[in-house]
């Protein structure tokens, strides 16, 4: 079975001729990493506004959909109420809308 290292945690290479060396003389071995790290992790704060913003603008659109939607109904109705007129059923008449006056 092979052991992975994850990544970001792997350990620098010591040629073998200096690690035995080392062991032999106790000689200390120094390790020099130049891996500079941001100043600050930006990604880490960004992800989660990204998300936030994605899911605000969503929100917008269907309640601007909805909104447009009930708008449409609304007028469909108008439109479908002007056009038939009084509507009666035993003697009693509703008027669904008013009619043009001129």
């Amino acid at each position: 079975m092979r052991h992975h290292t994850p990544p970001g945690q792997i350990a620098p290479h010591i040629p073998t001729d200096d690690w035995q060396r080392a062991q032999a003389t106790g000689q200390p071995i120094v390790i020099v990493v130049n891996d500079p790290q941001p100043a600050f992790p930006w990604q880490r704060l960004f992800i989660p506004f990204a998300i936030a913003g994605a899911a605000a603008l969503g929100t917008w659109g269907v309640v601007a959909a909805l909104a447009w939607l009930l708008d449409v109904a609304a007028h469909t109705a108008t439109v479908i109420a002007g056009a038939a007129g009084p509507i009666g059923i035993g003697g009693i008449t509703l008027r669904l809308a008013r009619g043009k006056h001129t």
